[in-house]
């Protein structure tokens, strides 16, 4: 499973990463987190507000801080 956290590394951005992780260790289920800063990576897919996720190269939410348990239930 690829996770990615779109986002320019603020304060948001950065716990949304954090929350991202946690809920993918929790889960068991093996994956990556990546950060994306690089906004053409964003455009890509059509993200206006941050921060965002995106799993397995689909946006699931986007200008919303999400909970490990919101999280969890995505994955």
């Amino acid at each position: 499973m690829k996770i990615q956290v779109l986002g320019t590394g603020c304060a948001d951005c950065i716990t949304l990463y954090e929350n991202t992780k946690k809920a993918l260790d929790e889960s068991g289920k093996q994956g990556e987190v990546l950060k994306v800063v690089e906004i053409t990576a964003m455009l890509k897919y059509g993200v206006t507000t941050l921060p965002a996720l995106v799993i397995d190269g689909q946006l699931k939410c986007s200008g919303k801080m999400l909970s490990v348990a919101e999280i969890k239930g995505m994955l």
